[in-house]
């Protein structure tokens, strides 16, 4: 099986790399010109164009990691050209889109993933585990967040924040999706309605007149202009489940001190559990009427024994060894144990319904 990555920034290094430590052949990526491509240490030789590299018909799979607003037609593409897909959030700007998506999918058989790698930390699988064999009776409230502080700087700068290349909104489909996803996954509960506010803290930033790669900043010596600014930076939003069960999530990307947490804590009639990325290896689980635990990561889908930690990286090397496993097989599975291109249309669904929610100011029932 041999794999292309579109996109050089830093998580199509992540892609390459999780690809390689599990010998799957790498064979080019694509990057926003061959000659900035060539400058990442360690990456194969870049194809001239994306389209040579879906000419290659060595290449089973396509990994797309560049901009949000090229997801869609580069994945229509490489569907088209009969690839397996591998595409990073949001899985395209609209619900029309990824619907379309899904459609083509469909009707094609190709295998379809859509990054939601968080799913693949090995505690985040026992806590579903524990969630969904009835360990903490009936789950009825469900609480987190994800916050970074990447942002936190009027000079911080990133594509991101071009509603053009990134979508209306930014924080929520960035790193909120990840969230949502996540509980979702862990408890088996569909959102059913949500009301969110939404922040822009910075109005105006200043940016950066060259190119800026994710998580480098721009620095003090370069030239500047200033721009206004739509998308939020910060977002607290309430949730419904289709049980009736309630939760609240709060997003930042301009919390000091925070580099990447996101946790999940989930109370049910029988106890509670709690999941934080800042100490992934454990998982707490809180009690009534005897001692609160504290569970290290057991064995089971992981490579290392427990206390050997497996991190950020490790999430991708797992769920690509999935993904691999129906690309092998030569279809999807009946019964995916990986994020496919329809949970990637429902976390765009629900992103929508979250943005006419703060618009309106009222709760938004999310389209099935």
């Amino acid at each position: 099986m041999r794999a292309g990555v579109v996109g050089t920034g830093f998580i199509g290094v992540v892609h390459v790399e999780a690809l390689r430590r599990l010998d799957i052949d790498v064979a080019g990526v694509v990057g926003s010109s061959p000659e900035r491509a060539r400058e990442k240490p360690g990456l194969p030789e870049p194809y001239e164009s994306y389209e040579a590299l879906l000419a290659d018909d060595s290449v089973d799979v396509v990994h797309i990691t560049t901009p949000n607003h090229l997801h869609f037609p580069q994945v229509k593409a490489a569907l088209a050209a009969g690839k397996h897909v591998v595409c990073e959030k949001p899985l395209a700007l609209t619900s029309h889109e990824t619907a379309e998506l899904v459609r083509l999918t469909a009707e094609s058989g190709l295998v379809n993933c859509t990054n939601y790698n968080i799913r693949f930390y090995g505690q985040c699988l026992a806590a579903r585990k524990r969630v969904l064999t009835g360990e903490l009776g009936r789950v009825f409230n469900v609480h987190g967040g994800y916050i970074q502080d990447w942002l936190l700087l009027d000079t911080d700068w990133n594509w991101r924040l071009e509603t053009t290349q990134g979508g209306a909104l930014r924080a929520v489909a960035d790193i909120g999706t990840h969230w949502l996803d996540l509980v979702t996954f862990v408890t088996g509960k569909r959102i059913a309605s949500v009301f969110a506010e939404l922040t822009t803290v910075h109005r105006v930033r200043r940016a950066p007149t060259g190119p800026v790669e994710t998580f480098a900043g721009g620095g003090e010596d370069v030239e500047r202009v200033e721009r206004e600014m739509s998308g939020e930076d910060v977002a607290h939003i309430l949730l419904r489940f289709d049980d009736d069960a309630r939760g609240s999530l709060v997003v930042s990307q301009m919390s000091a001190g925070r580099k990447n947490r996101i946790w999940l804590e989930a109370d049910g009639t029988e106890g509670a559990l709690q999941w934080d990325a800042e100490a992934h290896e454990q998982l707490w689980l809180g009690h009534r009427d005897r001692s609160n635990e504290v569970h290290w990561r057991e064995p089971g889908p992981s490579d290392y024994p427990s206390g050997h930690a497996e991190g950020f990286p490790d999430t991708f090397k797992q769920l690509y060894r999935a993904v691999y496993r129906a690309v092998e097989a030569g279809r999807m599975p009946d019964e995916p144990d990986f994020p496919t291109f329809r949970d990637g249309h429902d976390e765009v669904v629900l992103c929508e319904a979250i943005a006419a929610s703060a618009r309106d100011g009222r709760w938004i029932d999310v389209p099935r």
